[in-house]
């Protein structure tokens, strides 16, 4: 399964359903319909080759991607707007049921996971 990193507390703001767009400044390299496993980590991971280790705490879908606006804030759980950014919309969010230790890296990169440890969509 595809994973991406997400810095705490913005995975369990994803699980349970308060943060519904990510703001990235690129394109995920997803299928249509595909889900995607967020890992919640502790810092920022700024150049390739940085991993540590997060935790598995949701998996979601990402319905669309757009140009991030400023009435976004809320929804992004963000404090500021730039522009130039983009907003994906997360969709079919399940939380996992009790978080799993897993690697953390840049981008989207892929997991070995168990999809029965999944307990319900928000």
């Amino acid at each position: 399964m595809k994973a991406i990193s997400i810095v705490a507390p913005a995975g369990q703001s994803i699980a349970v359903g308060k943060k519904t767009l990510e703001i990235r400044k690129w394109y995920p390299d997803l299928s249509d319909n595909e889900d995607l496993l967020i890992i919640e980590n502790q810092h920022y991971l700024l150049k390739d080759g940085d991993e540590e280790i997060g935790k598995a705490v949701a998996i979601v879908k990402i319905r669309n991607i757009r140009p991030f606006e400023e009435q976004d804030i809320e929804a992004a759980c963000a404090s500021y707007f730039e522009s130039g950014w983009l907003a994906w919309e997360l969709t079919d969010v399940r939380c996992i049921e009790t978080p799993i230790e897993m690697i953390a890296k840049r981008k989207i990169y892929e997991v070995d996971w168990e999809p029965s440890l999944v307990i319900e969509a928000k």
